[in-house]
């Protein structure tokens, strides 16, 4: 069976209501707040991908519909992209803050037998105070 997406064990359906998201991998034990105020930089991720598909809408619009000032035609891709980039904003909020933790921990292929460092920079009091 193949690995499930990394978002999948930060995030679950059970735990978005009452906790937001789990401490550490349920899998391999791998802390996901590695210091206070980690995730900040996922935000330029998430503006990345937001770039990436408001872009790709537009080449595809331009392609399919057609872009001109004479007309709406550029107001409703307006329109439609937004309401795209706020339908997949949860998806993209999570595939961001994935992709920022990969940056940073790199795959361990004995992850199995060795257990994830610990992390030492981060301060309980200040955790989730974001």
């Amino acid at each position: 069976m193949p690995p499930l997406p990394a978002w999948r064990y930060v995030y679950t359906e059970q735990s978005l209501p009452q906790k937001g998201k789990h401490d550490e991998c349920e899998v391999c034990g791998q802390p996901f707040d590695l210091e206070v105020g980690f995730y900040y930089g996922s935000s330029y991720v998430s503006y990345a991908l937001c770039i990436a598909i408001s872009v790709a809408s537009f080449i595809a619009w331009w392609l399919l519909i057609g872009v001109s000032i004479n007309d709406s035609r550029v107001y409703w891709w307006l329109a439609f992209n937004a309401g795209l980039l706020i339908a997949g904003q949860p998806v993209l909020m999570r595939v961001a803050r994935s992709g920022w933790l990969a940056v940073f921990v790199r795959h361990n292929p004995n992850w199995r037998n060795e257990k994830a460092p610990a992390t030492e920079r981060m301060i309980e009091k200040f955790k989730n105070a974001w």
